[in-house]
């Protein structure tokens, strides 16, 4: 192993997560031969690079293959590795639904989020990164929505405490804000599928426009809480889309 793999690789395990900007992040992602170096000593270890174009962040995660030896392990299957219960995980679904797709439609058109909304040239710009075109939400309007669904104030603070902690989010003042792991620990081709013609499918037929990230206390469609039942238990079988 090379001194630039063995450091990328050191650096990942240890700080979680590197910024795409940096130096050897930026390398790896452009570097056939050093990008399958990294993948091959990973893979020995049962282990992936976690990355897409529309996150600001890398990670690592554990390969699909290895996933059972390492979550099946018990009788009951740990389908995530940070112990969340049932409510923690509908949180960050919900969480992840109100900041993420909204932000990937943004990054699709081109759109930066303080963008007016009807620039016809939007499409000629650039991608815009994660933290340009991501927006955050109110919590006073997320403990109005799903408090009585996820526990009220007392689970739902203690459950935000601990996402913050993991790298799923940001708290600033009154807004919950996209963190390092949102884009990247949540499978979005499987898991929007599954919300939009899932759980949420009545809310998204009735009114998709709600089901967007607000800066403000913009109150969400009050339906989207009676569907939070349908989102998976941390101890039913495992799901693609949820956390590795």
């Amino acid at each position: 192993m090379n001194d630039d793999s063995q450091i990328l690789i050191a650096r990942l395990l240890t700080h979680q997560t590197l910024r795409r900007d940096d130096k050897l992040v930026k390398r790896v992602l452009s570097d056939e031969l050093f990008r399958a170096e990294i993948d091959a000593r990973l893979l020995a270890c049962g282990l992936k690079l976690l990355d897409n174009v529309y996150a600001d962040h890398v990670t690592l995660a554990l390969t699909r293959t290895i996933e059972p030896k390492i979550f099946g392990a018990r009788d009951v299957w740990q389908n995530n590795n940070f112990g969340l219960a049932r409510d923690g995980v509908a949180l960050l679904v919900v969480l992840w639904a109100q900041i993420i797709l909204p932000k990937r439609e943004r990054q699709e058109t081109h759109q930066h989020a303080d963008d007016d909304q009807n620039d016809m040239f939007g499409t000629e710009k650039p991608l815009p990164r994660a933290e340009d075109a991501s927006m955050g939400i109110s919590y006073k309007a997320l403990l109005s929505d799903f408090g009585d669904k996820l526990g009220k104030k007392t689970r739902m603070d203690m459950n935000l405490g601990t996402l913050a902690k993991l790298g799923f989010i940001e708290r600033r003042g009154d807004v919950i804000l996209e963190g390092p792991l949102l884009d990247l620990m949540m499978d979005t081709d499987v898991l929007k599928e599954r919300i939009i013609n899932g759980a949420l499918a009545d809310v998204f037929k009735r009114a998709p426009a709600r089901l967007v990230a607000v800066s403000g206390d913009t109150p969400l469609d009050d339906d989207l809480s009676a569907d939070i039942g349908d989102l998976p238990d941390a101890g039913d079988e495992p799901a693609s889309d949820l956390p590795h």
